[in-house]
């Protein structure tokens, strides 16, 4: 444990982004096992809608530094391309 007090303050900070962090993570797999789901049950119309409302989620996450840029792109991709082969 930390004897200084700023690295105190930093591990304090560290934890409360951690936990943070983790509920956006949370929330962006949801909305991606969500639109699997939607697919799986054959539902083009909620399949849609829940792509809709997963890509916002997906984009907040790459922005805040959770995910890479490039693996939101590849996580829409291939949820986009899913939804397409349905039809």
């Amino acid at each position: 444990m930390a004897n200084i007090q700023s690295a105190k303050k930093r591990a304090r900070q560290g934890e409360k982004r951690r936990t943070h962090n983790i509920g956006l993570r949370s929330r962006m797999r949801t909305r991606m096992k969500a639109v699997l789901k939607a697919i799986q049950t054959g539902d083009k119309e909620a399949a849609s809608a829940e792509f809709k409302a997963a890509v916002p989620e997906i984009d907040r996450a790459a922005n805040r530094g959770l995910i890479r840029k490039n693996r939101a792109a590849k996580y829409k991709s291939r949820l986009n391309a899913r939804l397409k082969a349905m039809a």
